[in-house]
C-alpha cells in the first residue's frame, strides 16, 4: 500500500501537566512527569516539525496553556506557513491571554465533554471545569466578534467533545442548548472515545467505551445531517467514529505523527512506543521508523484481528506493553481502578 512521504498532521502533546483528571485521558496527563521542554528546546523541536512539512500541527497535552512560551512556539510554526490548532480545557485561560492566542494560532478548540456541569465535571474529574470551559468559549466568542466588526479576519474557534457512554445522550443538547449561546462559534466536533491511555483500562472499557452500535451511529452521515438541523445554521457540526486511529492494516494509512512533550516521537498516535526524538534524529528518519512500526508483524497481526471496540482496547493494551518503555509499563501497571458513579 502506498504511503505518503511525510506526515500531513502532527499532534504535539506539549506538556503532560494538567489541572484536570479526565477518566478517559489519552496521554494520562497529571499522572506522569510533565516532561515539557525549555523555550529554546521547544523552538528547536518546532523547527524540526517545520522541516517535516506538515499541513497542520495540533498543540495539545495536558493543558498547553500551562507551558511558558507555548505561543512563541505556535507563532514560529504559523510564520512558517503551518496551520496551528490549539486544544484547551479552558481552566487556565485568562482574558489577557486571548489576544496572543488569536495572533499565533489558526484554530482553537475548547474541550467540552458534557452539555451540563454535572456530566462534564464528572468526565473531566474536577468540579467547576464546565464553568471554566464555558467562560473560555465566551472569551473567544467576544474576541471573534471584535475581529469581525473590525474586519480583521475571522477567529476559528469551536467545541471538541469526546463522546463516552455517559454523555452520548447529551449530544443533541450540544447543538440545541450550548452552541446557540455563542453567536460566533464556528464548529462543534464529536469524536468517539478512543481506547487509548486511561480509556483502554478495563473498567472504562466496560462502563464508558461506546458500544459498537453507538460508534457506527457516530460515523454515519445520517446522524451528522440530523445534528446539523439542530444547531444554528452558522455552526459546522461534525461527528466521527475515530476508527481511522485504529490504524488497521487493511485500511488506508493515517498520515499523522504524534510528539510527546520532550520531543520524543510516537510510532503510532494511539499507541505507546517511540522511535526517536525531534531534537536528535533526522525528521525523515523518524517518519520512516513510524512506517516500519505500522508494518511490524506483531502490530499487523494484533490489529488485523480487531472487529469490535472491546477488541480494539485489548489490542491497545498488547501493543502498549510490547513497545512501551519500562516506565510506560510501570505506569500502566499503576493505573487506578475506574469506579463509575451511579
Amino acid at each position: 500500500m502506498e504511503t505518503p512521504g511525510r506526515p500531513l498532521e502532527i499532534i504535539w502533546d506539549i506538556t503532560y501537566a494538567c489541572p484536570l483528571r479526565c477518566f478517559h485521558c489519552y496521554s494520562e496527563s497529571g499522572r506522569r512527569p510533565s516532561r515539557q521542554l525549555e523555550r529554546a528546546e521547544m523552538l528547536r523541536a518546532a523547527d524540526a516539525i517545520i522541516a517535516m512539512r506538515p499541513y497542520g500541527v495540533c498543540l495539545a497535552g495536558g493543558e498547553p496553556l500551562l507551558v511558558p512560551g507555548v505561543l512563541d512556539v505556535a507563532g514560529r510554526m504559523t510564520a512558517a506557513g503551518v496551520q496551528v490548532s490549539l486544544f484547551t480545557g479552558g481552566w487556565t485561560l485568562r482574558p489577557p491571554m486571548v489576544g496572543d492566542i488569536v495572533r499565533n494560532v489558526a484554530k482553537v478548540s475548547v474541550s467540552l465533554d458534557g452539555a451540563t456541569a454535572e456530566v462534564h465535571d464528572r468526565v473531566r474529574g474536577r468540579r467547576g471545569s464546565f464553568d471554566r470551559a464555558m467562560d473560555a468559549l465566551a472569551l473567544f466568542d467576544a474576541a471573534a466578534r471584535e475581529r469581525r466588526l473590525a474586519e480583521e479576519g475571522p477567529l476559528s474557534f469551536g467545541i471538541d467533545c469526546v463522546v463516552v457512554r455517559s454523555n452520548f445522550d447529551q449530544i443533541d443538547q450540544f447543538c440545541t442548548d450550548i452552541a446557540p449561546r455563542f453567536p460566533e462559534l464556528e464548529y462543534v466536533s464529536f469524536g468517539a472515545v478512543i481506547p487509548e491511555g486511561l480509556a483502554s483500562r478495563t473498567g472504562v472499557v466496560e462502563h464508558e467505551l461506546l458500544s459498537d452500535a453507538q460508534v457506527a451511529l457516530l460515523g454515519s452521515r445520517e446522524f451528522t445531517r440530523r445534528l446539523r438541523t439542530l444547531a444554528p445554521p452558522s455552526v459546522q457540526v461534525s461527528a466521527t467514529d475515530n476508527l481511522a486511529l485504529l490504524m488497521h492494516p487493511d485500511r488506508p494509512f493515517l498520515p499523522v505523527l504524534q510528539v510527546e512533550p520532550d520531543g520524543a516521537v510516537r510510532a503510532m498516535p494511539a499507541y505507546e512506543g517511540t522511535v526517536g526524538n525531534l531534537l536528535t534524529d533526522p525528521p525523515e528518519r523518524l517518519w520512516e521508523r513510524a512506517l516500519e512500526r505500522w508494518r511490524d508483524p506483531f502490530v499487523v497481526d494484533t490489529l488485523r484481528s480487531v472487529h469490535t471496540m472491546e477488541q480494539w482496547a485489548e489490542a491497545t493494551r498488547k501493543i502498549d506493553y510490547r513497545f512501551g518503555s519500562d516506565a510506560d509499563r510501570a505506569r500502566i501497571d499503576r493505573r487506578p481502578h475506574f469506579a463509575p458513579t451511579a
